[in-house]
């Protein structure tokens, strides 16, 4: 932990880093104690703390959850070994370093601008102020959530710290997420009801009313589920979050795009574009790196999805990690358009793709999956590096599907109309319509079609745990007669991630392993 606050303190603020809003002239030479002084230099500070949102490639989250969950195995080559870890559970001493730096790299540019916007001259705008604190606090609380999701047992940091205070314990997750709501709560309550339809162009990206609602349900359901809690006490209610919920899906002027496939650049022609009425909110990637390694404006995490050894049109290259389980093609109901628009089929798209690699399954992601009409190289960039499809963070049909679940014990015809509205779509007719009731038997049609809808998203692995870890074990474990597909899920674990050796060796023992990963 010492050492990402001690990198974290020289404020990284190269700002080249996205598009629209996130475009910035470097500020790299500024220093803290002369700035923070203008709305101007608070700005740059906030895009700081969004330019960290951009970090990842082969430990991703998206792709690291899709590989631990039931939906994917590890792929790869031989030497990718971090992944097949991934895929089995196996020990490895630092193979979450990147993870845990960025979300503290994150927390601490969050922070750092909350303690400052007292200090700002903000003239007569104080509007200003509060969309940056709001905005900033989203950011803490998105970067908190993923972090608490994987290690459980973090430490948890509000302020900037300085010399002699790097060692702080580890906080009990109760805590953290309480936190985390606090924060979103703010957000949602203190941002503009600015519909979708009103949102200039420019900002897309931003942080909205919507999504920070929308978030708080997301991390209420897992809270709840998980730690078997009926609130996150003294923050916000079951009841508090279905009113978010509601007025996401009411007010927002969000919706569902018409074509299910339409919403993936696999589509091509089709592609309905980025930033479109169902994106309530975005990572946003561009080009504009052109193939400098020391920026992180590309989505590397595409070139790892991509076809090992060289591009199989319309689909591109890039290293073949997360071979998709047959086990969920096989899933889906025929006629269910989420299954080709989700998924590449070797066989079924007829595709002359031979090579052979470690857990080589012919089934790929199509979600996220660079193509050969939408590559970086067009740009004067890097395969590598510098894939510009935005990861879509949270969806409507996710809010729908939340909504679904919070009311199934409160309004029963309104969890129905939110859950026929996403299964309508995916299958272009109502004919395939199922009956929700209250209790288990409702709840459970309404997380396998969470499956279905948001497959290769970064949400199967959660929603698994936050059903419980027998749950999560029954569906992870594989006992394939093939050792490579061979998983066994590690109950003793409890889902979490292991926490690096490197930030336990710097702690001087204030960090404490996770429960089944001492070596």
């Amino acid at each position: 932990m010492k050492k990402f606050i001690v990198s974290a303190i020289i404020l990284t603020t190269a700002l080249s880093c996205s598009k629209s809003f996130l475009d910035r002239e470097p500020i790299d030479r500024k220093v803290e104690e002369t700035f923070y002084k203008t709305p101007q230099d608070a700005l740059e500070g906030l895009v700081a703390a969004y330019d960290e949102l951009q970090y990842g490639d082969y430990d991703n989250i998206q792709l690291v959850s899709e590989i631990a969950s039931d939906n994917c195995f590890g792929g790869g080559s031989e030497t990718d070994i971090a992944w097949k870890r991934w895929d089995r559970f196996e020990n490895d001493n630092n193979t979450n370093l990147g993870n845990w730096t960025k979300y503290y790299t994150g927390i601490y540019r969050a922070n750092i601008l909350l303690s400052k916007l007292e200090g700002v001259n903000w003239g007569s705008d104080a509007a200003l102020k509060t969309r940056y604190e709001a905005e900033a606090r989203f950011l803490r609380a998105y970067f908190y959530f993923d972090l608490v999701r994987m290690f459980g047992n973090v430490p948890l940091v509000t302020t900037p710290l300085v010399p002699g205070e790097y060692n702080v314990p580890q906080a009990k997750p109760e805590d953290v997420y309480k936190l985390i709501a606090g924060d979103l709560r703010f957000a949602a309550d203190n941002l503009a009801s600015t519909p979708y339809n009103a949102i200039p162009r420019a900002e897309y990206g931003r942080v909205t009313k919507w999504a920070a609602a929308a978030l708080l349900g997301r991390v209420f359901l897992y809270y709840t589920g998980y730690y078997n809690q009926p609130d996150i006490p003294g923050i916000v209610t079951k009841q508090d979050v279905r009113t978010y919920i509601d007025d996401v899906i009411n007010t927002s002027g969000h919706g569902l795009v018409d074509s299910f496939p339409r919403l993936w650049q696999a589509s091509l022609s089709r592609f309905v574009g980025e930033d479109n009425k169902e994106t309530v909110f975005a990572i946003k990637y561009t080009w504009k790196g052109l193939g400098n390694w020391d920026k992180h404006d590309g989505n590397r995490m595409q070139v790892m999805i991509g076809f090992r050894d060289g591009a199989v049109g319309p689909y591109y290259m890039g290293w073949g990690a997360g071979p998709v389980n047959p086990r969920l093609w096989e899933a889906f109901e025929v006629g269910d358009t989420r299954r080709a628009g989700s998924i590449i089929s070797i066989t079924g798209e007829n595709l002359d793709y031979p090579k052979v690699y470690p857990q080589k399954t012919n089934y790929m992601w199509k979600k996220y999956m660079p193509m050969v009409d939408m590559k970086a190289e067009d740009h004067n960039g890097n395969f590598q590096i510098d894939n510009f499809y935005d990861y879509v963070a949270i969806r409507f049909a996710d809010v729908l599907l939340m909504g679904a679940e919070l009311n199934l014990d409160g309004d029963l015809g309104k969890a129905q109309r939110y859950y026929d509205m996403v299964r309508d779509r995916a299958f272009l007719d109502q004919t395939h319509r199922r009956t929700l009731s209250a209790g288990d038997a409702g709840k459970k049609l309404i997380m396998d079609e969470r499956r279905y809808e948001l497959a290769l998203e970064g949400h199967r692995y959660w929603d698994l745990l936050r059903q419980g870890i027998p749950v999560a074990q029954q569906a992870i474990s594989d006992n394939n007669p093939d050792p490579q597909f061979r998983v066994n899920f590690r109950p003793e674990t409890k889902g979490l991630f292991q926490i690096p050796q490197q930030e336990l060796n710097l702690s001087n023992g204030t960090l404490k392993q996770n429960e089944g990963w001492n070596q």
